[in-house]
C-alpha cells in the first residue's frame, strides 16, 4: 500500500562541520552518496546551529524552538521539561509509526537516558559505541548477542583521543544502518520517521582502519591558523571551552594516549598535544564511513520501492573546531567550524533538485518543514520558520531570515568548565557579532571580507560605529528568539 504521506528519513550525523561534503566543494573527502542527495534535492550552504552543544542542539531542531524559549541549554540535565513537545510526538499523534536508532541526548545519558514523551515506538539507543559498564545499551547487545564479540574486549585497544578504530563491521555507524534498515523494511499500512543518530564524527578520532587507509594524510589541508591566533586566544581563556589553550597545528606532535581514561574524558578533553592532519584524516575517514552506510539504507528505499515516496534529511547537531586558529573539539566559541553546519533536504519529484542555495536557514526550521510537508499544523509556539515552500521553488531559492543566531549558557558543565559561560551569536550573512555576556571580550568579524574569522574588529577603533550598530541589532535579534507564552484570550 502507497501512503499518502511522505515517510521522513531525518538522518543526524554528531559534531559534523558544513565542510565535509565533496559536492559542496570538499575536494578531500569521498562522500558519493552525500553528493547524489545534493543531486536529487536542496543543499543549504549557510545552514546553523542554535548550539554548539549537543543537547540545546537537539533540543532545539526536534522542537523547533530557540535556547531561549525551550531553556534546555545544558548537557547533562536531570530531566527534559514537559511542557516541550518534540515533533516526533506530533509526527506519532498523527499516525506516523516513529522509530529512533542511535543517540536521543535531550537529558543526562551517560549510562542511560530518562526518556521524554517522544513519540517513537521503536527506540534502539546507543549515546555512544563504547561499552558502558553499567548498563548495556542496544548497539552493545547487538554486538554481544548478533556479532558474537564482547564489547568490552573489542573497544580496550581503541580507547585512544585519535588513532585507529574498531572495524567498520563492528562499528556503531553500521549497527545503526543494520537496524534502520530493518525498521524501514517493516510490514506496515501508515507512513513512518526513522530518527537515524550516529555517534560519529564525534571525538574521539577513531575512524576504521579500512576507512583511515582511504586517506592521504599528507595531501590534507591545514586548519585555519595564523601565529598571530596562539596571543588572541589567551583573551578567552576563561570562557569555557574544551581546548583552553590554543596550540599551533602546523606542529603536528603526536596525540596522547589514554587507554585507561573513560571514553567521556577521552571525547571531551583536548589534549595537550595532537597531530592536525591525522585527527582530520580520521575525521574525514568516519564521514565516508557515514556516506556508505547511508547508501545502504537509501539503497533499499529504492528496492522496496519507498524512495520517490520518502523525505530525506540529512544534517548535523553541531561542527567541530578541528584545528581552526589552533582550537579542537568545541564550547562557547562561535567560530564557523562549529556553528555551520550541513543541511540537505531531497524529496524527488516532490521537491527542487540540484540546487545549492545560499538562504540562511537554521535548525529550527527542520520541524515545521517536515510537518507542513506532511500535510499536517504547525504548532503555534513553533519558532522556526518552514523551507517548504522555497523546497518546492514557490519562494525565493536564496532568500529565508535575515539572520540566524547560537546560544550557549552554562552548557557543557564540569569542574573544568567553572566560568558557566553565556555567549550568543547573530550572523546577518556578512558581518558577525559574538557577546560574551558578562565579560568585556566579544568578537565582531566581516565575513565577506575575512572568512576565516582572523580579523576581530571589536576592539578597533575605525570599527566602533559599526559595533554598536550591530551590537543593537543583536540584541534585538536574540530578544526575538523568547516565546511570549501562552497565546491571549480575546476575552480578557
Amino acid at each position: 500500500m502507497k501512503n499518502k504521506q511522505p515517510n521522513i528519513l531525518w538522518y543526524c550525523s554528531d559534531q559534523q562541520r558544513y565542510d565535509t561534503i565533496r559536492a559542496l566543494g570538499q575536494k578531500h573527502i569521498d562522500t558519493p552518496m552525500l553528493d547524489e542527495l545534493c543531486a536529487s534535492g536542496v543543499a543549504f550552504s549557510q545552514a546553523y546551529t542554535q548550539s554548539q552543544i549537543c543537547t540545546p542542539a537537539r533540543t532545539s531542531f526536534l522542537t523547533g524552538r530557540y535556547p531561549a524559549s525551550h531553556h534546555v541549554y545544558r548537557n547533562g540535565n536531570a530531566w527534559f521539561p514537559s511542557h516541550e513537545k518534540l515533533v516526533t510526538r506530533l509526527f506519532a499523534d498523527a499516525g506516523y509509526d516513529c522509530g529512533l536508532v542511535g543517540k536521543l541526548h535531550l537529558t543526562a545519558a551517560k549510562y542511560y537516558e530518562k526518556r521524554p514523551d517522544d513519540g517513537y515506538r521503536s527506540f534502539l539507543w546507543s549515546h555512544h559505541p563504547h561499552p558502558d559498564f553499567a548498563h548495556g545499551h542496544d548497539y552493545e547487545n547487538w554486538l554481544r548477542h548478533e556479532m558474537k564479540v564482547d564489547p568490552v574486549e573489542l573497544y580496550a585497544p581503541h580507547n585512544q583521543f585519535c588513532g585507529p578504530g574498531v572495524p567498520a563491521k563492528y562499528h556503531q555507524t553500521t549497527w545503526v544502518s543494520e537496524m534502520a534498515i530493518r525498521f524501514i523494511t517493516e510490514q506496515r499500512d501508515k507512513p513512518w520517521l526513522l530518527s537515524l543518530n550516529p555517534f560519529d564524527p564525534h571525538a574521539p578520532f577513531d575512524a576504521p582502519p579500512e576507512y583511515l587507509a582511504k586517506i592521504n594524510m599528507q595531501d590534507l589541508p591545514m586548519p585555519l591558523f595564523r601565529p598571530t591566533d596562539i596571543e588572541r586566544q589567551k583573551d578567552f581563556a576563561a570562557i569555557d571551552q574544551q581546548t583552553k589553550i590554543a596550540i599551533d597545528p602546523y606542529l603536528r606532535q603526536k596525540s596522547q594516549v589514554a587507554l585507561e581514561k573513560e571514553h567521556d574524558l577521552v571525547a571531551s578533553a583536548a589534549p595537550d598535544s595532537y597531530d592536525a592532519l591525522e585527527i582530520k584524516a580520521n575525521y574525514y575517514a568516519m564521514i565516508m564511513l557515514i556516506d556508505d552506510q547511508l547508501r545502504r539504507i537509501v539503497d533499499v528505499l529504492r528496492d522496496t520501492n519507498q524512495l520517490e515516496n520518502t523525505i530525506i534529511v540529512y544534517m548535523s547537531d553541531h561542527g567541530e573546531l578541528l584545528g581552526d586558529h589552533g582550537l579542537i573539539l568545541k564550547g562557547c566559541r562561535f567560530f564557523e567550524g562549529l556553528v555551520h553546519i550541513p543541511m540537505i533536504f531531497s524529496w524527488p519529484q516532490q521537491w527542487q533538485s540540484n540546487l545549492q542555495s545560499q538562504a540562511l536557514v537554521e535548525s529550527v526550521d527542520v520541524a515545521p518543514t517536515l510537518l507542513e510537508a506532511a500535510g499536517l499544523e504547525v504548532p503555534r509556539y513553533m519558532q522556526g520558520k518552514s523551507l517548504h515552500s522555497l523546497l518546492k521553488g514557490q519562494a525565493a531559492q536564496h532568500a529565508h531570515k535575515k539572520h540566524v543566531i547560537s546560544e550557549f549558557k552554562d552548557s557543557i558543565g564540569g569542574p573544568q568548565h567553572s566560568d558557566h559561560s553565556h555567549g550568543s551569536m547573530v550572523f546577518d550573512g556578512q558581518f558577525k557579532s559574538v557577546v560574551y555576556h558578562g565579560h568585556r571580550i566579544g568578537e565582531l568579524y566581516d565575513l565577506k571580507n575575512d572568512p576565516g574569522e582572523f580579523n576581530n574588529l571589536w576592539d578597533v577603533a575605525d570599527a566602533q560605529s559599526l559595533k554598536l550598530d550591530r551590537l543593537k541589532y543583536h540584541m534585538d535579534a536574540m530578544m526575538a528568539t523568547i516565546s511570549a507564552g501562552p497565546e491571549r484570550n480575546v476575552a480578557y
